[in-house]
């Protein structure tokens, strides 16, 4: 098992530490993996929930006239929450899969500041089927007063990754998946 961890991270660091172009272009993957804060599911006091997790892959797909790239991809994201009180206990798992366009602007690549190379800016439409699994321990005959359903859903996003190296991004976004606000990493191959 060390032993397989140890040739992860070679790998991973080597891909890393690759030379390439920082911006996203048509043919570009993006692989990212993030923390979210803030979301409307478990709102409620008495209780306690997961931080959103979320994992997104994204594809340059078509060169836009003037500077930027579309892309494609998917999302995957997972938030539970739990609710005890009088001793019973409600809990809500949440789970996030969506498909996601987005607009990559690589107006940036011209400037002459090395910051601003480095910078994807990125706004996009996702659509989603948001799944929910709701379960509870109140006694047998309860009536149940609250109707969980699972439904589809779209929402906007904009976001912005900074390229530390050419293989590796640290990125925030705002939107509406399991959280309002995700931030984490990106690898680019």
């Amino acid at each position: 098992m060390k032993n397989t961890i140890k040739i992860f991270l070679l790998i991973l660091t080597i891909n890393i530490t690759s030379v390439n172009a920082q911006y996203v272009i048509k043919g570009t993957n993006l692989l990212s993996a993030g923390i979210g804060i803030g979301s409307s599911f478990g709102s409620y006091t008495h209780s306690s929930s997961s931080p959103g997790i979320s994992i997104i892959y994204e594809k340059g797909i078509w060169n836009v006239d003037g500077p930027g790239v579309i892309s494609l991809g998917g999302y995957l994201g997972f938030k539970s929450y739990r609710y005890v009180r009088y001793g019973y206990t409600e809990k809500w798992n949440y789970t996030v899969l969506g498909f996601r366009g987005a607009y990559h602007y690589n107006g940036l690549q011209n400037e002459d500041s090395d910051f601003l190379k480095k910078l994807d800016l990125y706004g996009g439409l996702m659509l989603s089927f948001n799944y929910l699994r709701y379960s509870n321990n109140f006694p047998s005959g309860y009536d149940n007063r609250n109707d969980y359903n699972s439904g589809l859903g779209a929402t906007l996003f904009v976001g912005g990754r900074y390229f530390v190296t050419d293989k590796f991004a640290i990125y925030t976004e705002l939107g509406y998946g399991v959280s309002y606000l995700n931030i984490g990493g990106t690898l680019k191959f």
